[in-house]
């Protein structure tokens, strides 16, 4: 039977401003993505998140984005190297103290938005990322864009990696995401989401907007939290991968190590 992690961005609230429907898309999806502060989140919605994933059995990870709350961390920065190392490690800090009181342990970093996007081409930005998730914690896995600089830094820096595919995107035909600039950038539809996603677990490839095919590697999916239709797509996910017995399961769960670094 084959296995598959869903993820989804969560905790991305802050303040009095809710974001996402957290505690209805907890209950179908396997990893989550918990906001850190900089793009969303605040320490009342970090601690709140993590006890949620607990509750709902649901592993957590750290989902450092850039200090860019008014964009949501979707917009791009002049940074380097040297300030993603050290915000990607001051992200995760924070969430591992409010788990470690928890009694949780994280499971992974996903970074967030256009700090994702930017170290999935640029060799420094993804190098500073493994190298952060590497010295706070080796056990931690990093999630990256299949094929990306960011799945190939992970493995340099001896993590194991979780290549990402996305339900809620469209693709190019180098693999890179559509630009959310770009009209044709989300899938709309969770039933067409629900086949893409389908084809890129089963058959190993994944459809460009032009129409082409190219190979993909899918151990984990993605759902974006914020996304008014989130809980539809879980949902739909969810009933799609029982139908074609493909099993849900964590990024850590049952999967060999030596075939995911």
């Amino acid at each position: 039977m084959k296995t598959i992690d869903v993820n989804c961005d969560m905790g991305e609230s802050f303040g009095p401003y809710t974001i996402g429907q957290d505690e209805a898309v907890f209950a179908y999806i396997s990893s989550a993505n918990i906001a850190c502060g900089y793009h969303g989140g605040d320490h009342n919605v970090m601690r709140k998140t993590l006890e949620q994933a607990q509750r709902h059995g649901v592993a957590a990870g750290a989902h450092p984005g850039l200090p860019d709350l008014l964009g949501f961390g979707r917009r791009k920065m002049e940074v380097n190297p040297e300030d993603v190392f050290n915000m990607t490690v001051y992200q995760i800090g924070a969430l591992q103290a409010f788990a470690s009181i928890s009694g949780i342990s994280l499971q992974h970093v996903k970074p967030h938005g256009a700090l994702f996007n930017m170290a999935c081409i640029d060799d420094g930005l993804a190098q500073a990322i493994a190298e952060a998730v590497a010295q706070v914690d080796s056990g931690l896995v990093l999630f990256g864009l299949a094929g990306s600089k960011l799945v190939q830094a992970g493995r340099k820096a001896g993590l194991q990696v979780a290549e990402e595919v996305f339900a809620d995107r469209t693709y190019q035909p180098d693999g890179s995401l559509t630009p959310r600039t770009d009209p044709n950038a989300q899938v709309e539809d969770p039933d067409e989401a629900a086949y893409r996603v389908i084809r890129m677990v089963k058959e190993g490839k994944a459809e460009a907007v032009d129409g082409s095919t190219f190979p993909i590697q899918a151990d984990t999916v993605c759902v974006h939290g914020d996304s008014p239709q989130a809980l539809a797509f879980v949902k739909k996910l969810a009933q799609a991968f029982k139908e074609q017995d493909i099993q849900i399961k964590k990024v850590k769960e049952d999967w060999p190590t030596e075939s995911k670094c």
